[in-house]
C-alpha cells in the first residue's frame, strides 16, 4: 500500500483532537474508518504510532517524528493547492535590484485600481532573470540581456545611466560626469545582475573592475569611498542612502527595461502589466521632454 495525505490527515486529527471519535467528526468519516487507516499508515511504516487506552491517545516516540513531518506534508501540500487554484488571480513580478524604479509605486497603485480582481506581489531575487528561471515570479523586470530561445520580452523603457559615488567624493560637487571622468577610479560590477561591463569604456580607457553580488553590498561599499558603481536611474530612485550621492553620465548609452516572460506559460495578465509599465516610461519621458523644451526657451523682457 502506499502512503497517501489521508493517512498522515488522519494521525494529526487524531492527536489534534485527542480522540479517534473526535478525529472522526473533523474528517468527516466514521470512527471505524479512523481507526482503518491509522492501521493502514503503521503498516505502511513498519512502526507503532499511537499509545492507545481507554482514555486517552499519545504519540509513542516514532510517532512523534512521524506527526512533525506528517504536519509539514500536509501543508506544503496546502500550499502547493493553493498555489494551483490561485494561480491567475495573483501576479508575481520578480526583479534583481530597484524594480520599476520611480515608477514602482505608482505601478502598485494603477494595478490595483484597474485589476482588483488580480493581486500583486513584487519580489526582490537576486538572480540574472530576476527569479522567474527558478519558478518564482510570473514575470520578471530586467535591464539585462534575455535567452530568446526560452523567454519571450517587451521593452518597456528606458533609464539614464548615474554615477554613484560617496558623498564626500570629489565628483559629487558636480552635477553631471562622463564615462572618461570615471576611468581612473574603480568601478563596483554586479557581474550576475548588474548592466555595467567594462565594455562601457574603450578597450584603452578601461577602469578597473571589482565585483559584488548584491546591492546592499553595493551600496556599503560604495559609501566607503572606496569605489563607485555606474547603474540605471532606477536605482536612485529605489535606493537613496545616506553618505551616498548619484550625478548622471552624459555619454553612457542608455539601459533598456524589459518584461520577460516563460515563453511557452504566459500568465494571463502579463499584456496588461507590460502595457501598464510601458504608459508609465512614455508619461515620464513625456514630461521630461516638456521640462527640456521649457528650460530651452528662450526669455523675453517686458
Amino acid at each position: 500500500m502506499d502512503l497517501e495525505l489521508r493517512h498522515l490527515r488522519c494521525l494529526v486529527a487524531i492527536v489534534d483532537t485527542g480522540s479517534f471519535t473526535d478525529a472522526a467528526i473533523d474528517l468527516g468519516v466514521s470512527q471505524a474508518a479512523v481507526s482503518r487507516t491509522l492501521l493502514a499508515l503503521e503498516r505502511i511504516l513498519g512502526v507503532r504510532l499511537l499509545h492507545r487506552t481507554s482514555r486517552s491517545v499519545s504519540p509513542t516516540t516514532a510517532g512523534v517524528q512521524v506527526l512533525a513531518r506528517a504536519r509539514h506534508l500536509l501543508a506544503e501540500a496546502d500550499d502547493l493547492v493553493g498555489e494551483a487554484t490561485t494561480g491567475h488571480t495573483r501576479l508575481r513580478i520578480g526583479h534583481a535590484w530597484s524594480a520599476a524604479g520611480r515608477h514602482t509605486a505608482e505601478f502598485q497603485r494603477r494595478w490595483a485600481a484597474r485589476h482588483p480582481d488580480v493581486e500583486l506581489h513584487l519580489i526582490r531575487t537576486n538572480s540574472a532573470t530576476g527569479g522567474l528561471a527558478e519558478g518564482l515570479c510570473d514575470l520578471a523586470i530586467v535591464r539585462t540581456g534575455v535567452d530568446e530561445r526560452r523567454y519571450a520580452h517587451a521593452v518597456v523603457g528606458h533609464e539614464r545611466r548615474y554615477c554613484a559615488m560617496a558623498a564626500d567624493d570629489p565628483f559629487a560637487r558636480r552635477r553631471s560626469l562622463l564615462l572618461a571622468d570615471v576611468r581612473e577610479r574603480t568601478v563596483l560590477v554586479d557581474r550576475r545582475t548588474g548592466t555595467t561591463t567594462a565594455g562601457l569604456w574603450p578597450e584603452a580607457e578601461r577602469p578597473a573592475v571589482e565585483y559584488t553580488r548584491d546591492v546592499d553590498d553595493w551600496l556599503a561599499d560604495i559609501a566607503a569611498g572606496r569605489c563607485v558603481g555606474i547603474t540605471p536611474e532606477s536605482t536612485v530612485a529605489q535606493y537613496r542612502r545616506d553618505g551616498i550621492v548619484y550625478r548622471p553620465v552624459r555619454d553612457a548609452p542608455p539601459v533598456a527595461v524589459q518584461f520577460v516572460w516563460r515563453r511557452h506559460d504566459p500568465h494571463p495578465a502579463t499584456h496588461a502589466a507590460v502595457a501598464l509599465l510601458q504608459g508609465l516610461y512614455r508619461e515620464h519621458e513625456g514630461r521630461r521632454a516638456g521640462r527640456s523644451a521649457g528650460s530651452t526657451r528662450p526669455a523675453h523682457g517686458r
